[in-house]
């Protein structure tokens, strides 16, 4: 575990892996957003000021969660949940990622519809990413095993002494072959974006069965509602598409463009 790479020099303020994995996803995946976006005919030089609204709105909406969420059904304080260092929730990141991107689309006149399909790969890529630092400082693992693979967490949120299933590592594997899969169907998807939420929503929904989250509703836990809604969300969206294509109608992504 290395939950702390390094303090900057002449201060006491540390950098910690998951932080730096944070930043590197951002990064990766601002990287691999500016081919994409110029493959789905929008201007690159947006790439920029999109990343500052996603960044902005994925980090609210993920400290959002994580403390409405634990205030709730753990009775801790809100705000102190809230500006804590730990605790961000994907699915709160995804979800205030996607409204700051809707906003920042309409700000920028940037057709919504593409830019989904554009930034997908970065969306999976950037996740896997940032698991690998969830896994560096031990946080979001998952139930007691004796699997060779299993890893206690000593030093981890909250800590472990018995091997334990790495189930962030297991997100990396599976979001790492998703973005693989978006990158060679990005020409040929009737919706990218679609494709996108249902193998991530197919992803957590069965790795959740490793994972420690309380049981809401007929044996699933809140992540694994979280994750099929996107599997439904995902498979209409590419109904949609294969309904538009078949039709012989491209003026689908038109349709809710902001930009003439």
């Amino acid at each position: 575990m290395y939950p702390e790479l390094f303090t900057i020099p002449f201060t006491d303020w540390p950098i910690s892996s998951f932080g730096a994995a944070m930043a590197t996803a951002f990064l990766v995946g601002y990287w691999i957003a500016i081919p994409r976006m110029r493959e789905e005919g929008l201007n690159e030089d947006d790439a920029a000021n999109m990343l500052v609204f996603i960044m902005a709105g994925g980090v609210l909406g993920a400290k959002l969660y994580y403390a409405i969420d634990f205030s709730v059904r753990e009775g801790m304080p809100f705000w102190e949940l809230l500006f804590s260092r730990a605790g961000m929730v994907f699915y709160g990141g995804l979800m205030g990622g996607a409204l700051a991107g809707v906003l920042g689309c309409l700000r920028f006149g940037i057709r919504i519809e593409p830019f989904a399909n554009a930034v997908c790969i970065s969306l999976a890529v950037g996740q896997a990413i940032g698991r690998v630092g969830c896994f560096l400082v031990g946080d979001d693992y998952g139930r007691a095993t004796d699997l060779p693979w299993g890893v206690a967490f000593p030093q981890g949120l909250p800590p472990v002494d018995h091997p334990v299933h790495p189930t962030m590592l297991y997100e990396t594997a599976w979001l790492s072959l998703v973005a693989l899969w978006l990158w060679r169907r990005r020409k040929s998807s009737p919706s990218l974006f679609g494709e996108y939420l249902l193998l991530n929503g197919v992803g957590r929904t069965v790795i959740e069965h490793w994972r420690l989250n309380a049981r809401v509703a007929l044996d699933l836990s809140e992540a694994q509602w979280i994750g099929i809604a996107l599997v439904v969300c995902g498979a209409l969206l590419l109904a949609r598409g294969h309904v538009r294509r078949s039709s012989g109608d491209g003026s689908g992504a038109e349709a809710i463009s902001t930009r003439g």
